[in-house]
């Protein structure tokens, strides 16, 4: 109770009326017993984020009048299995994805997830600072196990430093014009006038349409590398329907990048409820001229509450080609299988 008037207080002496603005603390903690098995090694391992990514952060919005709100959003990626924070990176580069001689996760939280301020109105939104890329949201959208634990997406995380999350960004979100919907981002590798590559430099669109039980989307995406000239492109097109039983997902996508051969992936799947829970499954492939992987994937949800579920998960991976993709650790040889399963639990706050 002190503390509450000690908070109402400091607020109202800020002049910040709770009629007009509200801030929200919110996380996920996920953890989970993982074992992969290869044909050269197998490890067994706690880790997080088996089916939300672990995560801490603040968001709050204030009303502005005329239509017109302010909001910003600060999330924090978090290692619970081990207490570490995640690392963020500050130039799409790989000279920004640490600092100096600090090793990865000894940092402390870091907002790497997103840590963003945004403008909104009858306009759509114009979000400032780093953030998810739009050819990552399809691949995330589409993918029946969200691109977390054993069973995501082999073929997940293409478009180089920038496959998940680019620094230093600008974003345009579009209103909704009968079901379309425009995400238009570029962002900058803040380098000097002089780097003729421009690295960390780039530029991204996602268009999506939504009526009823069906979604589409195309994004695409192109991100200036080290090298002057070499450009990696990410495209991708997927699509959802909900037939109410179950829900059926797919999508493929193809990158780019100048002087290497193409990758091309793809994701078919389904999520279906039972009982208090949704099952899952999920078929996909990663193909880079033959040296190819094949993921089954298949796992169970089963909601507790609201806000907390447990969940298992089984994937098996084939190599071809060459190929050598391992799950959860292992390492296995070119052109064997691999194994793994996870047994976790994820709450929400």
């Amino acid at each position: 109770m002190k503390k509450s008037l000690i908070a109402l207080a400091v607020l109202t002496a800020s002049g910040i009326s709770f009629a007009q603005s509200s801030v929200t603390m919110f996380g996920v903690v996920d953890a989970a017993y993982a074992k992969g098995t290869g044909s050269l090694t197998d490890k067994t391992q706690l880790k997080n984020s088996g089916y939300n990514s672990s995560r801490f952060g603040v968001r709050g919005t204030e009303d502005l009048g005329g239509g017109l709100k302010a909001s910003f959003h600060l999330e924090a990626g978090v290692n619970n299995d081990d207490g570490s924070g995640s690392g963020t990176n500050t130039n799409n580069q790989s000279s920004g994805a640490i600092a100096g001689s600090t090793t990865v996760g000894s940092q402390g939280l870091t907002f790497n997830r997103r840590s963003t301020v945004s403008l909104e109105g009858g306009f759509g939104e114009l979000r400032l600072g780093r953030d998810y890329t739009p050819q990552f949201w399809t691949e995330t959208a589409f993918d029946p196990f969200g691109t977390n634990g054993v069973g995501t997406n082999i073929a997940f995380n293409k478009g180089g430093t920038t496959g998940v999350r680019a620094s230093n960004s600008i974003g345009y979100w579009s209103p909704s014009f009968n079901g379309v919907k425009v995400w238009v981002q570029t962002y900058m590798g803040e380098n000097a006038s002089t780097d003729g590559a421009k690295a960390g430099d780039g530029n991204a669109i996602r268009l999506t349409y939504d009526a009823g039980p069906l979604s589409l989307a195309y994004a695409t995406s192109s991100t200036k590398t080290s090298t002057a000239g070499v450009n990696n492109e990410t495209s991708n097109i997927g699509a959802s329907y909900d037939l109410g039983m179950i829900k059926l997902m797919a999508q493929s996508n193809k990158t780019k990048v100048d002087g290497s051969a193409d990758i091309d992936g793809y994701v078919v799947g389904a999520t279906a409820p039972l009982g208090k829970g949704t099952l899952r499954f999920a078929m996909s492939e990663t193909d880079k001229a033959g040296v190819k992987s094949n993921l089954t994937a298949i796992g169970y949800v089963y909601g507790l509450s609201k806000r907390t579920d447990l969940y298992a998960t089984y994937a098996r991976v084939a190599n071809k080609g060459g190929a050598t993709a391992a799950l959860n650790g292992a390492t296995t040889g070119a052109d064997q299988s691999s194994t793994g399963y996870d047994f976790g639990i994820k709450h929400s706050f």
